[in-house]
């Protein structure tokens, strides 16, 4: 397999050049243009996800009741029982009554005029809504509740929900407050997934303009922003993958330290103490280690010695508790709660194929709530071709061949696994179940390096054609994301025939906010998505002053030799 991948490329100074003193401080300013363009896409992508949060009503995100629960155990000392042992806390069964879960929200696929609807209930005034406290944060077998099902997982994220709440006070507030903390931690989780994007793209491409491409990849897709902008355990499975990502990326350009390889097992391993989603990111760290290339090449056994330690690095760290699950439970992830095959519809054996990919692609770019509110379905299909021509391109043109196919092989992986495990359920019972797109978020900083190497090799690997390309790409994708949360808005909120002030008025209602801070919040959220907009447009002459400062340094540098 051909690749130019700029792997490991030797400084001026490792080939005996001058280097000129203007040229240089031309470079660190270009860096320093790059930083600081990350670091504002990254800001416009946290006010994105802030967005959803305060968007998306109470419950209206799968299993949201159940991660509240799980957070308030571990904060409260309750443990982490045994699958099927743990029950919902009498202040999560009182919060999900507040919220009127269920009820039909009104952008709902198919109305069904004899359910409640969302619309038509008046929510709980703030103050009236139940506090949480010593007395009803844990459930237990006497509570009348459901069951929990998320002692399926690996407590990780759960813990670090419960020091959040512990820390910030919020740990014995209303529900609707403790909520919105922890959405806000999991919009943090997925901030920190925008400057491993950028860099995994930068990495595998030497172009600053491609990582800037990577970093805005998240605000094209609405459901990203619906999951991470609610209380998921997902948010921690996606920051584990992208930081698996950026250092694979590492590998297969020839970072074939010690240290490396010990970091890439030790963030899978953390992942895999979040959800077994991460296990799907081996075979990108092993094949990143078989295609890596050096200058020298390694040698074969060095690399799999380096494979090795980070395989034992990942079990040690996190993989020991899918072994121990095997061992004492005999399955890799035993079954929390199990499924009322009753309220499943069957599935024909002819129609199983095309719906599981079908649902899938639904599900990965808007199926908001409860896969209730779904993305128009051309919306779906243009995001679905365009990510398999990206895909395409990456590995069919030269340039970064090699990385391409290791990044490509996490997400594939994702999707194969998800695919896999729908098609065993309806062998077994005839019916589809858990084809939903947001397990493959997990994948999300590989493909935004995808795409970034697609149009990097489009515009000729050249760093000027790519540059004019980021102000469309930036302005492309915050266009999407404010008509993202404008549809969510709409379908969450504004029943038939209603105007937008009346939405307005039923949002700041059900909020945990006092509409003076909600405003805020919305003001300065959208001041984040203007400010991404304002680097990005200039983007083309920053990098064309820092290559003409360069040109003068090296001009100059030679004139006075």
């Amino acid at each position: 397999m051909t690749d130019t991948t700029p792997h490991v490329r030797p400084g001026p100074a490792a080939s005996g050049a001058v280097v000129p003193v203007s040229g240089t401080r031309a470079a660190r300013r270009g860096s320093r243009a790059y930083r600081r363009a990350v670091a504002v896409l990254t800001l416009a992508v946290a006010a994105w996800g802030v967005l959803w949060s305060v968007t998306t009503p109470a419950f209206r995100a799968p299993d949201e009741q159940t991660h509240l629960d799980s957070v308030l155990r571990i904060a409260y000392g309750g443990g982490w029982p045994a699958p099927g042992d743990a029950w919902v806390a009498p202040a999560v069964a009182d919060a999900v009554d507040e919220a009127a879960y269920p009820a039909d929200p009104p952008g709902r696929w198919v109305h069904r005029p004899d359910e409640r609807q969302l619309v038509d209930v008046e929510p709980v005034p703030r103050e009236d809504r139940t506090r949480i406290g010593e007395t009803n944060a844990v459930g237990d077998a006497s509570s009348g509740t459901e069951i929990d099902q998320m002692t399926q997982h690996p407590p990780a994220y759960y813990a670090l929900g419960a020091a959040v709440l512990r820390v910030t006070g919020l740990a014995d507030a209303r529900w609707d407050q403790a909520m919105l903390a922890l959405r806000l931690l999991d919009v943090v989780l997925l901030a920190l997934v925008v400057p491993l994007a950028a860099g995994t793209a930068r990495r595998v491409t030497g172009s600053a303009s491609a990582g800037l491409v990577a970093a805005a990849f998240p605000l094209f897709l609405p459901q990203l922003g619906h999951i991470m902008g609610s209380v998921n355990n997902d948010a921690f499975v996606v920051l584990a993958g992208a930081g698996a990502t950026y250092l694979a990326a590492r590998v297969v350009t020839g970072d074939l330290r010690w240290r490396v390889a010990v970091a890439l097992g030790a963030v899978v391993g953390l992942g895999l103490l979040g959800k077994v989603m991460l296990a799907f990111a081996l075979p990108m760290v092993g094949v990143a280690y078989l295609l890596a290339r050096g200058r020298p090449v390694p040698a074969l056994p060095a690399r799999l010695g380096r494979l090795a330690v980070a395989t034992v690095a990942a079990g040690v760290v996190g993989g020991w508790w899918w072994v121990r699950n095997v061992l004492t439970l005999g399955a890799v992830q035993p079954v929390g709660r199990p499924r009322d095959l009753d309220t499943m519809a069957p599935v024909a054996d002819g129609d199983v194929a095309s719906l599981i990919t079908e649902k899938l692609a639904q599900a990965f770019f808007g199926n908001l709530s409860w896969l209730e509110i779904r993305l128009d379905g051309r919306w779906v299909v243009a995001g679905s071709v365009a990510l398999g021509v990206a895909a395409l391109v990456a590995v069919a043109l030269p340039g970064a061949r090699r990385a391409a196919v290791v990044l490509l092989l996490f997400p594939a992986g994702l999707a194969a696994g998800v695919a896999f495990n729908a098609w065993d359920f309806h062998a077994e019972t005839g019916r589809l179940a858990a084809v939903q797109g947001r397990y493959l978020f997990a994948g999300v900083a590989a493909l935004a390096g995808v795409v970034a190497i697609a149009l990097w090799q489009l515009a000729r690997r050249a760093e000027r054609r790519l540059a004019v390309a980021v102000p469309v790409v930036v302005t492309l994708a915050l266009v999407t994301a404010v008509a993202g949360l404008r549809w969510a808005f709409g379908a969450f909120y504004r029943g038939p025939g209603e105007s937008v002030g009346d939405a307005v008025d039923r949002w700041l209602a059900w909020s945990p906010l006092e509409p003076p801070a909600l405003a805020a919040v919305v003001v300065l959220a959208a001041l984040a998505l203007v400010a991404a907009l304002a680097v990005a447009v200039p983007w083309p002459l920053t990098t064309r002053a820092a290559r003409a400062a360069r040109r003068t340094g090296a001009d100059g540098a030679g004139a006075d030799s």
